[in-house]
C-alpha cells in the first residue's frame, strides 16, 4: 500500500513550447485540501488536446520514486506535477501496476488502463533533446486510469490494489505494445478477452495501425481477432469516444 503525495490540476495557457496547438495544460501544480474526481477526471482540470483525457484516461498517477531516478539522470529536481500528472504517489509502483487492476484512492476507485507515452509536447516542455524516446524507452510511464467511482482525493490518502486480473500485463511492459513488440500486444489481447471488466479501448488508442494489422495478421504466430479495428486513433466515428469536459487527465 502506498500513499498520495500531491493531488495536482492546471488549466490551458498559451505554450510556445507546443507549436502546433500553441496552447498546453500541462503545467499542474499541487492544490491544497481534497479535489472531487467525476467520472472525466479532476475538478479544475483542463485538457488541450482531444486525445488527452476522457473518461478512459481522466487520471494520470506517477510515483515519486520515478520522479526522483529522473532527477538524478536530468541533474535537476522535478517537483510534483512536474510530468503534468494528477496524481504523485509513494511507496507504490504506478508504472508497475497491472493492466485492468483496481485501485482505491481515499473515496475514489480507479482502474488501471493504459501507460502514458510522451508526445512533442511533453518534449517541448522538458526541453530535452530526444525526450519521447528517452521517456518511453525508460519503461517508467505513469498510468492512465478510469474513474469506476466518484469520490474525493487529497494528499495522504492511501492508495490500495483492491483487484487483480489473472493474467497479469504490467504498465511498463505494455509499452512493448505501442512500440510493436508483438508479444506484449498478443498477451495483451489474451487478458483482455478473459477480463470483460478492462475496455481496452484506452490501451488499443495508443496502438498504431500497423501494429495491430501485424498482430491480427492470418500468418501471425497467434492469431487476435477480438481486437477490433474501430480502436485505431484515426478510425474515425467508431473510435473511443473522448467527451468535452471541464477537467481530466491533461499531460499535453
Amino acid at each position: 500500500m502506498g500513499n498520495v503525495i500531491s493531488v495536482n490540476t492546471g488549466p490551458i495557457v498559451a505554450a510556445e513550447f507546443a507549436p502546433r496547438r500553441g496552447r498546453s495544460a500541462i503545467r499542474k501544480l499541487p492544490v491544497d485540501g481534497s479535489v472531487n474526481v467525476g467520472r472525466l477526471g479532476l475538478e479544475g482540470d483542463e485538457q488541450a488536446a482531444d486525445f488527452h483525457g476522457g473518461a478512459l484516461q481522466a487520471v494520470y498517477a506517477y510515483a515519486r520514486e520515478d520522479l526522483d531516478w529522473w532527477s538524478d539522470r536530468l541533474q535537476n529536481p522535478l517537483r510534483n506535477g512536474a510530468f503534468g500528472e494528477s496524481l504523485d504517489l509513494v511507496g507504490f509502483d504506478a508504472s508497475g501496476a497491472v493492466l485492468a487492476e483496481k485501485w482505491q484512492v481515499g473515496e475514489v476507485l480507479l482502474q488501471v488502463m493504459a501507460p502514458r507515452m510522451a508526445c512533442g509536447t511533453f518534449g517541448g516542455w522538458m526541453q530535452e533533446k530526444g525526450w519521447a524516446k528517452r521517456f518511453n524507452g525508460a519503461r517508467r510511464p505513469g498510468v492512465y486510469l478510469r474513474v469506476l467511482e466518484e469520490g474525493r482525493v487529497a494528499a495522504g490518502d492511501p492508495v490500495e490494489v483492491v483487484w487483480r486480473p489473472a493474467k497479469h500485463v504490467t504498465v511498463a511492459e505494455a509499452v512493448g505494445a505501442i512500440l510493436d513488440e508483438q508479444d506484449v500486444l498478443r498477451r495483451i489481447t489474451a487478458m483482455a478477452d478473459e477480463e470483460p471488466d478492462w475496455d481496452r479501448a484506452a490501451m488499443m488508442f495508443h496502438v498504431s495501425n500497423r501494429t495491430r494489422s501485424r498482430a491480427t495478421a492470418p500468418n501471425a504466430a497467434v492469431a487476435s481477432p477480438s481486437v477490433p479495428a474501430a480502436t485505431a486513433p484515426d478510425a474515425g466515428p467508431a473510435a473511443p469516444p473522448v467527451p468535452a469536459r471541464p477537467g481530466g487527465a491533461v499531460h499535453a
